[in-house]
């Protein structure tokens, strides 16, 4: 498990920690080049992010967003341009953010020609009195918004479709249970938590779910404090995995919750959640959390995570397999 404490004295300073998925990563099923393009493709979300951290004023949510933004414009990963389609062929889209220091966030799902999600999830955030908006509504609010629209078209890839078919077909061949997980299931989330030189955390989460998903079903990107989560006293949380057992479980708030009561550091409380109590229950993922102190960690309990840092020194760190 990936545990990142820079600073245990002095100032806060920025530091960005992204996720690109988990799930049955397994190095035969990735040839070198594609491995360098999704290594390659986490660094420049960083630089991104970190980018944006720099900026004046350079607040976290700028940083999560500005990652995020590119990991969905991104069509190696499951969010934005890229994702993956549901049993009837369609794309929708799920993301939030959330603000530790107000407590406030944002979050849509469902939402079909919304470009970059997590912009639309901001926007619910700061020009909305709400926390969560769906489908239809969802596109009417990112009009009145001004968040940038694409066609259904834009977010089509070849892979994932051909993946849609094969869950087809492999329902078909084998009488599989609704929605089953296939063995080279990943699970395609995207996200980002950071902290600003305020001491400031952000998270946010992008997804689109669950391939051959069916009847609107959403899972934990969206869903504030299973998936998503920020508050400085404790830490800020961006989740990937099996979503129903995110959401069951509360996995994001529960990180925060035994920092708070039992006063648990990010990499213990993270380390319980997802390698003790989420894998007892079944639950296959991971997570990146980071506190307001800049102490980060990265823990999953399946195959591979996409993941990586960046701290002070602007030097982007990325990974995909166990250290």
């Amino acid at each position: 498990m990936t545990v990142l404490s820079p600073f245990s004295a002095g100032p806060v300073r920025a530091v960005l920690v992204v996720h690109g998925g988990a799930g049955t990563i397994l190095r035969k099923h990735l040839t070198a080049r594609l491995e360098a393009e999704y290594l390659a493709a986490l660094e420049a979300s960083l630089r991104a992010g970190y980018n944006a951290l720099q900026s004046s004023p350079g607040t976290a949510m700028d940083g999560v967003e500005a990652a995020v933004r590119f990991l969905e414009d991104c069509p190696l990963f499951n969010s934005g341009r890229g994702s993956v389609f549901t049993h009837d062929g369609r794309i929708e889209m799920d993301a939030a953010v959330m603000d530790g220091e107000t407590g406030r966030a944002g979050a849509v799902t469902g939402v079909t020609t919304v470009r970059n999600p997590v912009t639309l999830a901001r926007a619910v955030l700061e020009q909305s009195p709400f926390v969560m908006l769906a489908g239809r509504g969802a596109e009417e609010f990112a009009t009145f918004a001004g968040t940038e629209r694409a066609a259904p078209e834009y977010f089509r890839t070849e892979e994932r479709w051909n993946q849609l078919q094969n869950q087809l077909r492999r329902e078909s061949e084998e009488s599989a249970p609704l929605m089953s997980l296939s063995e080279d299931n990943k699970f395609g989330t995207v996200g980002a938590v950071a902290v600003d030189a305020r001491g400031t955390v952000a998270a946010a989460t992008s997804t689109g779910g669950m391939t051959n998903k069916r009847y609107g079903r959403i899972g934990d990107s969206p869903v504030i404090g299973a998936g998503t989560w920020a508050e400085n006293a404790t830490c800020a949380v961006s989740a990937t995995g099996h979503g129903e057992f995110f959401i069951r479980h509360a996995a994001a708030h529960d990180i925060a919750a035994r920092m708070a009561y039992g006063g648990r550091t990010v990499a213990e409380a993270a380390h319980e959640v997802i390698q003790d109590k989420l894998r007892a229950a079944g639950g296959e993922g991971g997570v990146i959390a980071i506190d307001a102190q800049g102490n980060a960690v990265l823990p999953f309990n399946t195959a591979g995570m996409y993941r990586g840092y960046i701290t002070h020194d602007g030097i982007p760190f990325v990974s995909i397999y166990p250290d």
